[in-house]
């Protein structure tokens, strides 16, 4: 089982895309989804669909970090052919699905998505359908008043 909301939320060390190190510990409003592989047909829907919504989310204040048990050169191949303009976290020997609990099947993890602020975790989506999911955990956002956008 998932951490679930109002658990604190971990800070989590990882290389991105670039192989460059980032840490999260989660103080500012966090979009933190897990999918199972890069370039497969539902991962690559629900992350470019984040993409899509990228203006909006930051313009609420929001980083979006995708996380995968793929490695730094697959998330990199992923993010340029995708043009991908957020950050893809590797996970290849799960640790950080480990620390948020995250199932794994096959050694990928299970489709998870986790909003995160001020130090918690705010929300959890199990068994996410890709298709809508960005918008999705946005609208509940905003709805929530975890994020507002500018006037």
């Amino acid at each position: 089982m998932p951490l679930a909301s109002g658990d604190d939320a971990p800070t989590v060390t990882a290389l991105n895309q670039d192989g460059e190190d980032v840490t999260l510990a989660f103080a500012e409003p966090t979009v933190l989804y897990f999918y199972p592989r890069d370039d497969t047909p539902g991962c690559t829907i629900e992350t470019t669909q984040f993409q899509r919504e990228r203006e909006t989310y930051q313009d609420a204040g929001v980083s979006v970090y995708g996380v995968s048990t793929d490695d730094v050169d697959s998330h990199q191949s992923f993010c340029a052919s995708e043009g991908l303009e957020f950050e893809l976290l590797a996970d290849p020997d799960a640790e950080i699905a480990d620390t948020f609990d995250v199932e794994l099947r096959n050694g990928a993890a299970a489709r998870t998505t986790f909003l995160l602020a001020d130090g918690e975790v705010k929300a959890v989506y199990e068994a996410v359908d890709p298709d809508g999911h960005a918008r999705e955990v946005l609208l509940d956002a905003l709805e929530d008043g975890i994020v507002t956008l500018p006037e």
